[in-house]
């Protein structure tokens, strides 16, 4: 009985060697950036065109946050070793002094969640714009596309969510002066090998191009990582032959290639880098 029982434990253990070595054989699911920009882009926060006071503030402000180091301080929240300071939002209230805040809150680093507060580059800017100007902070999260449109719509007073300036926002919005210069990164599997000789942005669109209809690159609806994927007259992006698909937010576009639905994302260089670290961790 006692060898029975041996031979017994041998094999299970045999057969759980088998099953971890075969899972580790298994296709990665890490993601890894591919780390050259594909563009060149501006961010800029979106006013209401009916409150040129609040544009002039708010270039004022961009202003002296830059000056004073302060802007520098905010990034090192998350690109260096300080602390992301969480933001709360306060209730609308039409009789209150308010400052109405659109965003998209799925756009780590610049802005994301965490339990009922608000985090990230734009909304530690968007308190200490409140505070600036003596009003309380309402933060209204939403779909990107709807962004500029609730605030032309004067929904809300300004749009601060990782905006590139582009003309055609500008018939909603007005921008104020710029505060961050973007570019646009693929990422992909880690296990993906196409892009590993590439050494420019034309490299990488030359893979793009080797691209068939069989493959799916992923974006954020609106962004610019949609028109780069899609084609874009006004940005002079050609179109790739994929299939694109589009997400609420580039979490998700990046768990969804995790998850085995897609070739590739094109999103901004800073989420690029930390929704991957994320999602790896």
């Amino acid at each position: 009985m006692k060898s029975n029982k041996l031979l017994s434990l041998v094999l299970l253990a045999a057969m759980v060697i088998a099953l971890f070595a075969s899972c580790s054989g298994s296709a990665s699911t890490e993601l890894k950036v591919i780390d050259i920009p594909l563009t060149e882009e501006e961010y800029a926060f979106g006013v209401d065109k009916n409150q040129p006071e609040l544009l002039t503030k708010a270039n004022e402000f961009i202003a002296k946050i830059m000056e004073d180091g302060t802007f520098d301080d905010i990034c090192n929240h998350y690109f260096g070793d300080g602390t992301p300071v969480p933001v709360a939002s306060a209730a609308l209230d039409e009789n209150k002094d308010q400052l109405v805040v659109a965003t998209n809150a799925g756009f780590e680093p610049f802005e994301y969640t965490q339990g009922d507060n608000y985090l990230g580059i734009d909304m530690e800017i968007a308190k200490l714009f409140a505070d600036y100007l003596g009003w309380e902070l309402v933060i209204s999260n939403m779909d990107f596309e709807a962004v500029c449109l609730s605030v032309g719509q004067s929904k809300c007073d300004i749009a601060m969510a990782g905006l590139t300036i582009k003309p055609e926002r500008e018939e909603y919005v007005t921008f104020t002066d710029s505060y961050y210069n973007a570019s646009q990164m693929v990422v992909v599997l880690a296990d993906n090998t196409d892009f590993d000789e590439c050494k420019s942005a034309a490299d990488v669109e030359a893979v793009l191009n080797g691209y068939d209809s069989s493959v799916k690159g992923g974006y954020q609806n609106g962004t610019t990582g949609q028109f780069y994927v899609l084609g874009d007259e006004e940005w002079g992006f050609d179109c790739f032959k994929v299939e694109g698909v589009g997400y609420k937010n580039g979490s998700m576009a990046m768990q969804d290639m995790q998850n085995g639905n897609l070739g590739f994302v094109v999103i901004d260089e800073a989420p690029a880098k930390c929704i991957s670290a994320a999602l790896n961790g």
